[in-house]
């Protein structure tokens, strides 16, 4: 049986910085990376308010400041946040206000890979930035 989102979203339990031990996306041996988890990407997310968006790159250099680290990793940062987003919209579909979900329309955009592939489709996330005046 598959796992639910919400397995998913309790898996890695905390985040984890550390050093390359190879080049690894553009960054130099040595660098240090972070591996946020879901609810780290989350959380993030969270505190972006209400009419705001910011791009996954920003949210990646934004997590790695905070977690004193040079980088996080693009693959698990990009995993993590549709994980949260999937989550949420699981959430909003038993019932949850979107008041009270992780508003993963702050940084997944429209024209995203990423945007294609969620369960609540391109056309919810687009609804959702323009009510929340993001372009």
């Amino acid at each position: 049986m598959p796992k639910s989102w919400s397995d998913k979203f309790a898996h890695p339990p905390k985040p984890d910085v550390s050093r390359l031990g190879k080049p690894y996306a553009g960054h130099a041996e040595g660098e240090k990376m972070l591996i946020p988890t879901p609810a780290v990407v989350a959380a993030y997310v969270e505190k972006i308010p209400k009419g705001e968006s910011r791009t996954a790159p920003q949210m990646r250099e934004d997590l790695a400041a905070a977690h004193r680290a040079d980088f996080t990793c693009p693959l698990t940062a990009g995993i993590f946040l549709r994980i949260a987003a999937e989550l949420a919209w699981e959430q909003h579909q038993n019932g949850k206000a979107l008041s009270k979900i992780t508003p993963f329309w702050r940084v997944v955009d429209v024209k995203s890979p990423m945007a294609k592939k969620l369960a609540c489709g391109v056309d919810f996330i687009a609804k959702q930035r323009r009510l929340e005046g993001l372009s």
